[in-house]
């Protein structure tokens, strides 16, 4: 079993983190394990990683690793949607959480999975769920190819437009109405490379970049899945405890953005309002003024990491 992935910005993550000897800490998004790894040995014989992950090749992996002693035995594993951690973190009994991270990219190896949609590089089926097989009516899951194929004009112009931030969504909409059915992921980037002018961002992306990205979105309920794990995360860490974010595109650095600001904020009534009502007491400390990025040096390494954003915040005493 070969699982690759390089983790974005591990030595940041490790240092906002701040984990100890002993802690129970939680990785929303195990992926190849490259957090998990590190904080497992961090952490100890006497501490704990509970490792979350919606795909099933994601998790078969690492209990590969842990049965052949690559990953620590202080790993408790979770297949599971990090949506739904208070559930998850309450079945696994686990207290004082002093650290939560979530990784919010793609994985080099989904992206090389010839079995699922998510690279317009490969010829594969238009399926792009993060779950190998999801259960029949599972929250937050759409077929790819029930939204490429059933949905109607503007619903699909809009999630192009909305998730992929694609200013020609409406042409290329359009196209993918006109020519549809289909099934693989290189007819239909080719029909999204038809839809746009030649000089499409003067070649600095592929043109289907946008539109695979905003189907992926609305395939996993990503956006609402993010801000639902995230404010389970503020919930569930314990005084001084800290949460750290790894976003990839604006829409999830947004919501993490906005979700710190407000749990940070002493009011948080609409600006109308001209004497506070509200008696909303702050949560978070946030310790990343600024959005941190990668380094040169790991860009040139890993190229991915050139549009990682990371976030961190810490959880302040009542």
């Amino acid at each position: 079993m070969d699982y690759r992935h390089e983790p974005v910005m591990l030595k940041e993550v490790m240092d906002f983190l701040r984990v100890q000897s002993g802690d129970t800490v939680v990785d929303c998004t195990l992926g190849g394990g490259g957090y998990t790894n590190v904080i497992s040995q961090t952490v100890g014989d006497s501490g704990t990683v509970l490792a979350i992950d919606a795909d099933e090749m994601a998790i078969r992996n690492a209990e590969f690793k842990i049965q052949n002693s690559e990953l620590g035995q202080n790993i408790i594993l979770a297949h599971d949607n990090f949506r739904n951690l208070k559930k998850i973190i309450e079945k696994n009994q686990l207290q004082e959480i002093r650290a939560i991270v979530f990784d919010c990219g793609l994985s080099s190896a989904q992206l090389q999975d010839r079995t699922r949609g998510f690279s317009f590089e490969l010829d594969a089926p238009l399926n792009m769920s993060f779950g190998i097989h999801p259960p029949a009516g599972e929250a937050g899951h759409i077929a790819t190819e029930d939204i490429i194929n059933k949905w109607q004009l503007e619903k699909l112009k809009e999630i192009i437009r909305n998730y992929g931030e694609e200013r020609f969504a409406g042409r290329i909409a359009s196209a993918i109405v006109r020519n549809r059915l289909f099934f693989r992921t290189k007819e239909l980037a080719n029909a999204i490379r038809a839809a746009v002018p030649n000089n499409y961002e003067r070649g600095r992306i592929d043109p289907a970049t946008r539109t695979f990205q905003a189907l992926r979105i609305a395939t996993n309920d990503e956006l609402a899945s993010l801000q639902e794990g995230l404010a389970a995360a503020v919930d569930a860490l314990a005084a001084g405890g800290r949460v750290v974010v790894v976003s990839f595109h604006s829409l999830e650095d947004r919501i993490v953005k906005q979700l710190f600001k407000r749990e940070a904020s002493a009011c948080v009534c609409p600006p109308e309002v001209l004497q506070c009502v509200c008696n909303h007491q702050p949560r978070l400390k946030i310790l990343t003024k600024k959005v941190v990025a990668a380094t040169a040096a790991e860009i040139a390494r890993n190229p991915r990491a050139r549009s990682a954003k990371l976030r961190a915040a810490e959880k302040l005493n009542f």
